[in-house]
């Protein structure tokens, strides 16, 4: 993802001014309001920033041939011109007067990313989706302040692969995701690793499942999105009958996801899901920024433990994802 241009030399980013609500108690309670904006369907209409680099016109083409209604981008060199047949803007809000997108799709080189999310959070674009790898820790945490300072925008990622929500004839795909193996259908994928969410796609496709959302939520530090987030969205949706949940080691993100299951699952819908990196040593990163044991916390056992005891299927291999979801699924008259 990106990954050439995150060998630019880094260049100052500007500090700008932003909108923000009062303070609360719960310094999540203003941003978890945010959480239905990541309902997309296949008549959500989307918009890019970066929109004509090479990266974000390759997907973006993509995108189209999905089905996904993309109506125009931003690159403020290139205003006023046509690209892929759609209009460009010279800024966020500029496209959203015009356009009214319920997402944005970010292909902006790191040192620039944090200003093209806030940007995106100004504008109050409902669902902002970052592509972009290698952003600085201090840029994505000025971002995380931001985004906890207000209602209206929704962040995944950053340095993920993106959200698509398949339908009949095509659906939405906001990313770089491969469109081609997914379906419509009925299992709910969130997962921090970009190949493993193929992996369970595919295997969700190949069963017969197939997917209603499917939300990588990206490996970094201080992602705007986590499983817990994904997983409200999931319990509401009667679309998802059953869910793969794809974790590894580092942060508590899973542990919390399985207490919430614990007490928020009342229709008992089935879930499988997979820790990446338990063969790491403590102190090493593996992969992922956010992928790292540190100060007693973030293995992997102590995920799969929290897990099992919320009743998660966690199996050992990835390849077994999508027939244990099913199991599971015909179990209870779910298929």
């Amino acid at each position: 993802m990106l990954a050439s241009i995150a060998r630019q030399p880094l260049r100052a980013v500007s500090r700008r001014a932003f909108s923000t609500s009062k303070p609360s108690a719960n310094p999540l309670a203003l941003y978890d309001q945010t959480i239905p904006n990541l309902r997309i369907t296949e008549h959500s209409k989307v918009i890019c920033q970066g929109f004509t680099g090479k990266t974000a016109t390759f997907h973006c083409r993509e995108a189209l041939e999905f089905g996904t209604k993309l109506v125009g981008g931003v690159s403020p060199k290139k205003a006023g011109q046509e690209h892929l047949g759609l209009p460009v803007f010279g800024s966020v809000r500029e496209a959203n007067d015009k356009t009214k997108p319920e997402a944005t799709v970010i292909y902006v080189p790191p040192p620039f990313a944090a200003d093209a999310i806030i940007e995106a959070i100004e504008a109050e674009i409902p669902l902002i989706i970052c592509i972009t790898e290698g952003i600085p820790q201090a840029d994505e945490v000025r971002v995380a302040q931001v985004l906890r300072r207000q209602t209206k925008s929704r962040l995944v990622g950053p340095n993920c692969p993106g959200i698509i929500a398949p339908a009949v004839g095509g659906g939405c795909k906001i990313g770089i995701m491969p469109g081609n193996i997914f379906s419509p259908g009925s299992a709910g994928v969130v997962s921090r690793s970009g190949t493993l969410t193929y992996e369970a796609v595919d295997q969700t496709t190949k069963v017969g499942l197939g997917q209603s959302l499917c939300v990588g939520i990206g490996g970094d530090p201080f992602p705007g999105t986590q499983h817990i987030d994904v997983l409200k969205v999931f319990m509401k949706d009667q679309a998802t009958k059953g869910i793969v949940l794809i974790g590894e080691i580092g942060g508590t993100m899973e542990e919390e996801a399985a207490d919430y299951l614990v007490h928020n699952n009342p229709e008992n819908k089935p879930v499988v899901a997979f820790i990446a990196g338990r063969t790491a040593p403590p102190g090493r990163r593996m992969g992922h920024a956010g992928a790292i044991i540190s100060g007693g916390k973030g293995g992997a056992e102590d995920k799969v433990k929290a897990l099992e005891k919320a009743g998660v299927i966690v199996t050992d291999s990835p390849a077994k994802l999508g027939a244990l979801l099913k199991e599971a699924m015909v179990k209870q008259n779910l298929v």
